[in-house]
Formats: C-alpha cells, sequence, structure tokens
C-alpha cells in the first residue's frame, strides 16, 4: 500500500516555507499547485528536486489520499477538490497552524482589515528598543518579515510577533497567542466570503486560547466572541480613556495618547500621521504593556517610528502639490482612512488615483469622504467603471489606461496646496504583480514628472 504523504496545497511564498520547514524534519512530502507556473516554482526545483509536483489543477484522487492537506492561505478551502477530501476525512491544516504547535516561545497576534502591517513592525521595533530578541513574520511583507515557519528556521527568538491574515486564521485551530487582537474590520475579500460575517467569523479564530485579549472600542468586531473566560482583556479607542485603557486626551489645542488620566506623548510627536495611525499607536501600546514591554521603550520607538513604504507615503513636493504613495490601500476601508486623513492635512483638495479588482467590494461608502476631500478621481485597472458608477455624482471622474498615465494627468488637474494621492480601494493583480510593485510604479512617475 502506498505511502500517505502530507501535502502543501499551494506553492508560492507561503507553500515554500511549508516546504523548508518539512524539509528540515525530515519528513516526506509533495506539493500540488492549480496554476502550471506558480511563484517560488523555480526555488522550489532548486532546493527540493527529489520532491513531487503536481501542477496545472487539483486532482481529487491525489487530495483524498493525503495523510494531511497544508494548504496555503491563498486556496481557498471551499475548492471542490479540498472539500472532497475534507469529507473523505483527510485532515487540515496552514503554516500557521503548524507553527503555534512547534514554537515554543509568546506569540503576539495582530489582524484587521487596515493597519496589521503598521502595527507589528511598529510593535516589533519597540521591542527591539527594550533590548528583546524578537522576530516578526506572517503575512507581513517588507525588508525585515518572513513566513513565519521560516521564522523557526532562523536563531530561535524570544518573541514572536505574526500579521496574520484571514486567510490564515481559516487553517489555524488553537493560535493560543500572549496577546491577540482584531484592529478593525471593513469589507474585504468578498470574492472569497459569502458576506462580512463570515470575513469576521475567520477573524475571530485569531482569539482561539489566547490569554490576553486587546479590544479597539472603536470597533465593535474586535471583541471577541470566543476567546477563553480566563483572558485579561486590554482596550484602546479614539475616545477619552477610562481607568486602565488607552485613548486620547485634549489639552489646550493638542492631542495626546493616554492611559487612563496620565497624558504620554503629543501626537503631533509621531511622525506616523492621522487619525488611524493614532489608533494603530494605541494598540501597539496596548500589545505591548500586554507583554511587558517597558514603557519608556514604546514611547521613544513612538517618537522615532517612520511608518512603512506603500502607506500614505509622501514621495515629493512639486510645483506646491505634494504626493502619497497608499497602494496598500486595497480595500474601500483603507482607501476612506488615507483620504480623510490626508484630506485633514492639506491646504488645498485631494486628486485621487484609485482602481484596480474590487474584490466583490461595496465603494458606497467612499461617497462621503470622497465628497468632503476630492476634487477628482482618476480611475484605472479592471473596476474602474464600478467605481466611477458610485463616485461620479459626489466628485469628477476620468480613466486613465495605465498608472502613469493616471499621475500625469493628476499632475496637470492639481494645484499648489493640493495633494496626488494613490490609493486604490482594489487589490493589483489585473496590472501589477502585487501593490508593491503598483507603488514601485506610481513612485517612478512621480519621481519623473517635470
Amino acid at each position: 500500500m502506498k505511502e500517505k504523504l502530507r501535502i502543501i496545497v499551494g506553492l508560492g511564498k507561503t507553500g515554500l516555507s511549508c516546504a523548508r520547514y518539512l524539509h528540515s524534519l525530515g519528513e516526506v512530502f509533495m506539493v500540488t499547485d492549480s496554476r502550471q507556473t506558480p511563484p517560488g516554482l523555480a526555488e522550489f526545483r532548486a532546493e527540493f528536486p527529489e520532491v513531487a509536483l503536481e501542477l496545472g489543477g487539483f486532482r481529487e484522487e491525489t487530495l483524498v489520499n493525503a495523510s494531511e492537506l497544508i494548504v496555503s492561505p491563498g486556496i481557498s478551502l471551499q475548492t471542490l477538490e479540498i472539500q472532497v477530501a475534507i469529507n473523505a476525512g483527510v485532515g487540515i491544516t496552514g503554516d500557521i497552524d503548524i507553527f503555534s504547535r512547534a514554537v515554543q516561545r509568546p506569540i503576539v497576534a495582530v489582524t484587521g482589515s487596515n493597519g496589521k502591517s503598521t502595527v507589528v513592525s511598529l510593535l516589533g521595533a519597540m521591542a527591539r528598543e527594550a533590548g528583546i530578541n524578537v522576530s516578526v513574520g506572517g503575512n507581513l511583507d517588507g525588508a525585515e518579515a518572513s513566513p513565519a515557519l521560516d521564522l523557526l528556521r532562523l536563531k530561535p527568538a524570544d518573541l514572536y510577533i505574526l500579521e496574520l491574515s484571514s486567510f490564515q486564521l481559516e487553517t489555524t485551530r488553537n493560535l493560543g497567542a500572549e496577546a491577540a487582537v482584531i484592529l478593525n474590520v471593513s469589507d474585504d475579500h468578498m470574492d472569497r466570503y459569502s458576506n462580512l460575517q463570515e470575513y469576521q467569523n475567520a477573524k475571530q479564530r485569531i482569539f482561539l486560547g489566547c490569554r490576553q485579549v486587546v479590544v479597539n472600542r472603536d470597533d465593535a468586531a474586535s471583541i471577541p466572541r470566543i476567546a477563553p473566560p480566563s483572558a485579561t482583556t486590554h482596550s484602546y479607542g479614539l475616545d477619552v480613556p477610562q481607568y486602565n485603557s488607552w485613548g486620547i486626551v485634549r489639552a489646550g489645542q493638542q492631542d495626546y495618547l493616554a492611559f487612563g488620566d496620565e497624558k504620554l506623548i503629543a501626537a503631533s510627536e509621531l511622525k506616523i500621521a492621522g487619525k488611524h495611525n493614532l489608533s494603530n499607536a494605541l494598540a501597539a501600546l496596548a500589545l505591548g504593556t500586554a507583554i511587558g514591554l517597558p514603557r519608556h521603550c514604546m514611547l521613544v520607538t513612538l517618537r522615532k517610528f517612520p511608518g512603512l513604504p506603500h502607506r500614505c507615503q509622501w514621495i515629493r513636493n512639486l510645483r506646491g502639490v505634494d504626493y502619497y504613495n497608499d497602494s496598500k490601500g486595497t480595500n474601500v476601508g483603507a482607501s476612506m482612512v488615507a483620504v480623510e486623513s490626508l484630506g485633514e492635512l492639506v491646504k488645498g483638495r485631494i486628486v485621487l488615483i484609485a482602481g484596480g479588482v474590487d474584490k466583490g467590494a461595496d465603494f458606497s461608502p467612499m461617497q462621503p469622504v470622497v465628497e468632503k476631500f476630492v476634487k477628482l478621481a482618476v480611475l484605472i485597472g479592471r473596476d474602474a467603471k464600478k467605481i466611477a458608477i458610485v463616485l461620479k455624482d459626489v466628485t469628477e471622474t476620468i480613466f486613465a489606461e495605465t498608472l502613469p498615465d493616471a499621475v500625469a494627468v493628476s499632475a496637470a488637474r492639481a494645484v499648489p496646496g493640493d495633494a496626488v494621492l494613490l490609493s486604490p480601494a482594489c487589490a493589483s493583480f489585473d496590472m501589477f504583480t502585487d501593490f508593491t510593485h503598483r507603488g514601485h510604479v506610481f513612485t517612478e512617475a512621480v519621481e519623473g514628472l517635470p
């Protein structure tokens, strides 16, 4: 009888990390992908020439004969062949599930529709300031980040801070985080979930087995429904904090981040701007306090943390017009926050560049902030017309064939005091490899303006 193997379903960055981890344990496994040439294929073949590969489609007979399926986050569990395997009794896991069972050190887990990367990176910087040997990763992008299982192959850390997507949490059975938070939930990934509740349910899995919960008072979806009764709760919000919680206190003309009635740092001292980043800073403070980081180290970090690329990142000022790259604004909620935060800062109005793949999103919530702050929406990508239909009654809309074309049009229409903002409210994969690629193309076009 043929030996049953663990099968990695979906290659890419996560699948490759799973392969490296299983190989380090001496396990025999195989990999399957619905694509003929998935990302990471060349690296995989170079590292694991002896490992069996099935490409170009999932085969029921392969999956139902697995000992376990390790499903990459990009693959829906509703995929027909995976459902057949589940119904046949095959177990399902994912990289975070494997990580949580293997790691011996505390995990801080962060999810949410927006702000995850900023909070994880900020908290990681706070931990380093405190002299802690920390590793950050998971769904996090950037130079310092790695898939969770790759972190285990590096030198051991004393603390792991993970950004987790709803897709990763779907296959996570009992994370057991020391501290966990859902920062916020807004309409996203509706091409993968049947409704917003299903998306929220996936996010809620972050609280399974956690010891401390951090709650955003400004978003009811952050309240845990499945955390252990023994879990300690910490809370933050943009309102005035009550005793033993985090919030904002106004004194004179200045807002302060505060714990209870204790003012800690002026909002103007932060390098990351906007209300959403005040919320992100408070989340990091609450999480850091939950795991025992010294407060002075956290405040030192807040004063120097520069923010992350592609997240309302200032690019240049040209003839009195500021240009901002918010390519990471891949959903409606993120783009609304970017428009509102920037709109409150600039003297003039915003020229917004948006569009791409809508992921089944409803753009109508954008109408009020667009009407208030945006003088022109320059729309690109596959679903540009859907956005135009929603925004045409609240601002002028025009179309551009390419992102550089959109930059050129925006530059021609903006006047001194205005800002040009790329915040697409959409995924990027119709025109770009990912949001980072989109942001680089925007930045190059802006830097090339005469």
